[in-house]
Formats: C-alpha cells, structure tokens, sequence
C-alpha cells in the first residue's frame, strides 16, 4: 500500500509569498512534465515538494492560522501550477473544495482539528463521484451507526487525488437519506484506493477508484454535506474557478510552446545566426487570435475571483448568484480556449506534435479529459438565462 509523506509543512502568510512561492514551483514542476505524462511517472516526490511548500495550505482562514488568500490569488496559484503540469494543477482542486465545504458547514471544533492538518502539509483527496448510478449528482455509498462512529460500505470513481492523500473526504448517504462529507483517514482498516485511472488526459492525477468495505469513521470526522447546496454557499462557485484555473494553465501552456515551436523549429535561419520575423500572415492570426481569447480568459478568471471573494465575505442569495455566473463565464471560456490553444498547436506543429519525444499532444489531451468534467454547455444556458429572465443559478457543485 503506498503511505503518502506525513511531512510538514512551510506556513504561507501573504498572497504574494503563495504567488511567488507557486512560480518557483512550477518553473521545477515544468521541467520533466512531459516525461512524468509520457512514462505515467506518479508524481510522488513532486506532490511532497508541493504540500510541503504551504501552498495546500493558503485558503485556511486567517482565524485558523492560515493566509486566508483571495480566490483571486488561489486561482492564480492553480493555474500556474497547471501550466507547468496539467495533472499537478488538478490534483489539489478537491482538497481546496473539502476545505470550502468545512469552511461552510464545519463545526468550530472540526474546522481546528482538520485546518490544522492541512495546515501541517497534509492533503485530502476525494471520493465524491460514483459509476453506474441513475444521474451524476445520484449517490449509492452509505453510511450506517455503528458505536461513536459510522462504518462506510459503497465505491467510487473519479476520485482524483486519493491515491496521494493522507484523508479522502467521501460523499455518503446517512440512514436519514441525508448526504454527508466523511474526511476518512486514508489508512482507515476497509478503505482501498485502486490505481485504474487509464485516461489518455490528465494521466497521473490517480483519479481512479476507492472501495469502502465496512471502513469505519469517527462521527467527528463527518461534516454535513447536502445543506451546503439547500442554501446559497459559495462551495459551487469555489469548486468551478479553480477548474477554470486548470484549464487556463493548459491554454497557456500550449500557447507559449506553440509559440516556442514557430520560433525556434520552422525558422531554419536561426541555424545561422540571421534574425527574421515570422511573416506568414495565417500563423500571425492564428497566434493573434489565439493570445486576444487567452488573455481574456485569464481576465475573466481574475473577475471570477473578485465576484467570489465578496459572496464569502457578503454572502447572500445575490452575492452568491453573480459569483456562480463570474465563475461560469470564466469556466466556458476556459474550455474553449484551452480546447483551441491546444488544437492550434497541433495545427503549427504538424505531425511533429504527436511525436513522444516531444511531448505537446499532452497539452490538448489534458483539456479534452478535463474539460468533460461537466458540460459547458450547461454553463452558457445558466448564463443566458441569468440575464435574459433574471433567473439565479442552480444551487450545485457544477455551476
């Protein structure tokens, strides 16, 4: 069984020193991303570097510890990471989510233990999505009493970043029907991560499943969970801007190797030490309007940020509706563009771009495995009808 590093951790206190700390980071992280996605390297000792630096750390509240950074800059910080590595900028997405889902449903009590953990550089997985079931948002996996604590039976899929984890927060329906988060300790007697994750995107991410077999957890470690969709909270919106962060990294990684490419492989006077521009006037508006699309994603996900920033510090049914439409527009306009940053840089490349050595299909087959996480689609209709009939977002985890 792997046994996740139980290190600790750097304390991060401002947003800059979580920014600065990122880039540092990445600049190492980027540097054998093609080979970790080429060979399905796990990215043990690189998650360790990563958990080690604080930066699981930044969204703790101040109150608890933390930096308590803006969603701005905890964004930012995701998107940077992804740039560098499309499976490292994902892995974390979830643990930020559980720590939302605490922030808005947690006990005082729940909230010190389990900050403090994160705190201390340990990192929370998930175990939320489920094969097989009626719908998406349908839940098999139970949770049942037993003594001061309740035992989980049920399986799950998708579970991105469990194999890594030190807690896998799980979705389980208690004999109430209610549905519940459990942050169940990874090395919980029953649990058992499996490595199947074989998607052509996202390789190392370890998003495959976790079986519960009458594990037992400490009624403590439970955290209610549905109530957080029965009331506008800002756990929705939390969970789409760093997505949209995710997909703004693997934009911007394609970009600038596409960029890298043009300069550099099919200028042969570099050789020789002449200087030209490129002056093909379809390659410059593929890169103009490449770069217009890009840069207007990495605004409107700043813009996401700000709107959710003041939902978690004003949060009412209004506050908490203009930040899910921010995050949304952020959201679709990731996709697209990451989509096309990656297909345009096959375009330019040619056949060269699927070569292994070279690594640059990975950027497009990142987003495509990535960006099916939920309908864009879906997104554009919220969107349309928040501004056609005044009409608020759906209160769930995909909008």
């Amino acid at each position: 069984m792997r046994t996740p590093s139980q290190e600790g951790a750097a304390v991060i206190r401002s947003d800059a020193q979580a920014l600065t700390k990122a880039s540092e980071l990445a600049e190492f992280f980027k540097a054998s991303s093609a080979l970790r996605d080429r060979e399905r390297c796990l990215p043990d000792a690189e998650l360790d570097l990563f958990s080690r630096s604080g930066l699981w750390g930044i969204s703790v509240p101040k109150a608890f510890g933390g930096a308590g950074v803006s969603n701005v800059t905890l964004a930012k910080v995701i998107q940077i990471i992804a740039e560098a590595d499309g499976s490292l900028g994902q892995i974390p997405q979830n643990h930020f989510y559980a720590l939302e889902v605490l922030r808005v449903n947690g006990s005082a009590q729940q909230q010190q233990r389990l900050y403090a953990e994160a705190l201390a550089g340990k990192r929370f997985g998930n175990a939320l999505a489920e094969l097989g079931t009626k719908t998406a948002h349908d839940r098999t996996t139970r949770l049942t009493w037993d003594g001061d604590g309740y035992r989980i039976n049920g399986r799950k899929f998708y579970s991105t970043g469990a194999l890594y984890a030190q807690r896998i927060p799980t979705s389980v329906i208690d004999e109430q029907g209610v549905q519940q988060l459990a942050f169940v300790p990874r090395d919980t007697d029953g649990l058992t991560v499996i490595d199947d994750w074989s998607g052509f995107g996202q390789r190392t991410t370890g998003s495959g499943s976790v079986v519960f077999e009458n594990a037992w957890v400490s009624a403590d470690d439970v955290v209610p969970f549905q109530s957080a969709f029965e009331r506008p909270t800002t756990v929705g919106p939390l969970a789409q801007i760093l997505h949209a962060a995710i997909d703004t990294g693997i934009a911007r990684a394609a970009y600038e190797d596409a960029l890298q490419f043009v300069r550099t492989r099919t200028r042969p006077w570099i050789d020789s030490g002449i200087e030209k521009a490129v002056d093909d006037p379809l390659t410059l508006h593929s890169f103009g309007k490449l770069g217009t699309r890009l840069h207007a994603a990495e605004a409107l996900l700043e813009r996401a940020g700000e709107f959710l920033d003041r939902a978690q510090a004003h949060n009412s049914a209004a506050n908490v509706a203009a930040a899910s439409i921010a995050v949304a527009e952020a959201r679709a306009i990731s996709t697209d563009i990451s989509l096309a940053a990656g297909s345009t840089l096959f375009e330019l490349a040619g056949s060269q771009a699927t070569l292994a050595e070279h690594g640059l299909d990975r950027h497009w087959r990142n987003a495509r495995v990535h960006t099916l996480h939920d309908p864009v689609r879906w997104k554009y209709h919220a969107i349309g009808n928040y501004y056609l009939n005044d009409e608020n977002p759906p209160l769930r985890g995909t909008i």
